[in-house]
């Protein structure tokens, strides 16, 4: 059996890490083709429909390329499992196996030479310049085997411009030019970035509630525009569960979905923290004692195990599991 990819190292000077622009230029495209909406206004559907793609393509993203296939927070059947692969699809950031790989990448190497979208490289290569070099191409296809082991995800995988392709033209057909240049592209323009701005600015702006080895940051308005992904820092904490907002406050509609979806059966063992976690290695230990004592609570104890201090680069082991602190 094959190993799985080691992660590159990034280095400065390095050609791989240039603009590829073979694959760039699709890129900006998608940016320009809205400007059509100047020779064909969107109307009022237009508007709504962008939107609702907006939103539910970002759940495909949070709560499916995300939370299902990098971090395993709840289960589906093998049906349900291909048709949020191909929501996710439409998308248009890649296929499932592509997306999660990487991901897994960023969460056991997080802020080292071997997280693609290392948040020290600056704003734009954390935002959009690592996927437009050709440096991270390649799927880690062994380094996902718990999903690529089905034909049907690689399929998907290897022909990611399908489901965006369909959707587009599904769009069309039904709206029109202006449907399709507001509704589905001027959507797909501001998911590229909702999504990205994860990646440039939860590791940058922010507060942090735990202690991880990273510098993950938790921003409300960024878990708004993402339906729960802003709440950084508690997800880099404990990184299996199907929430990222831990607390009732914490606005995370991607995880309501996922209970949605858990309610009529289509989604089971959905993972969450437990209290012991969740009180557990608070940077400010004040404030959870507080919380603790309104709620009638005793603080948990805190880990014994030594502090993890991130290896060189250099080293092809991981400096951090990709769970590091479990529910028990």
């Amino acid at each position: 059996m094959a190993k799985p990819l080691t992660p590159p190292l990034l280095v400065a000077g390095d050609p791989t890490e240039k603009v590829a622009w073979a694959q760039t230029i699709p890129f900006i495209l998608i940016h320009l083709i809205p400007l059509g909406m100047i020779w064909y206004p969107p109307t009022w559907g237009d508007v709504v429909l962008c939107i609702a793609l907006y939103v539910i393509r970002m759940f495909f993203i949070t709560g499916v390329y995300h939370r299902y296939f990098s971090h395993r927070g709840y289960k589906l059947g093998r049906v349900m499992q291909f048709l949020v692969a191909f929501g996710g699809g439409t998308a248009a950031q890649k296929g499932a196996l592509w997306w999660a790989g990487h991901h897994r990448w960023h969460h056991r190497f997080s802020d080292t030479d071997r997280d693609p979208h290392k948040s020290g490289r600056g704003f734009w290569w954390s935002h959009v310049g690592w996927i437009i070099c050709p440096k991270y191409n390649e799927t880690d296809y062994e380094g996902i085997r718990d999903f690529s082991q089905y034909p049907e995800l690689v399929w998907l995988n290897k022909y990611h411009l399908v489901p965006p392709v369909i959707l587009g033209t599904a769009v069309w057909l039904y709206g029109g030019w202006s449907a399709l240049f507001c509704g589905f592209f001027l959507s797909t323009v501001l998911l590229y970035h909702g999504t990205f701005s994860i990646n440039s600015l939860t590791h940058s702006f922010g507060k942090a509630r735990y202690k991880t080895t990273d510098t993950s940051k938790n921003s409300f308005l960024l878990a708004i525009i993402t339906l729960g992904e802003g709440w950084h820092n508690n997800h880099h904490y404990f990184a299996s569960t199907a929430n990222q907002g831990f607390f009732w406050w914490e606005i995370d509609v991607s995880y309501y979905v996922i209970r949605a979806l858990g309610a009529v059966g289509l989604a089971y063992d959905i993972r969450t923290p437990s209290d012991r976690a969740r009180f557990k290695n608070w940077i400010d230990v004040a404030a959870r004692d507080r919380l603790l004592a309104r709620r009638g609570l005793s603080a948990p104890e805190e880990h014994t195990h030594p502090e993890v201090t991130p290896k060189p680069a250099s080293d092809e082991t991981s400096p951090m599991p990709v769970n590091a602190f479990p529910a028990e």
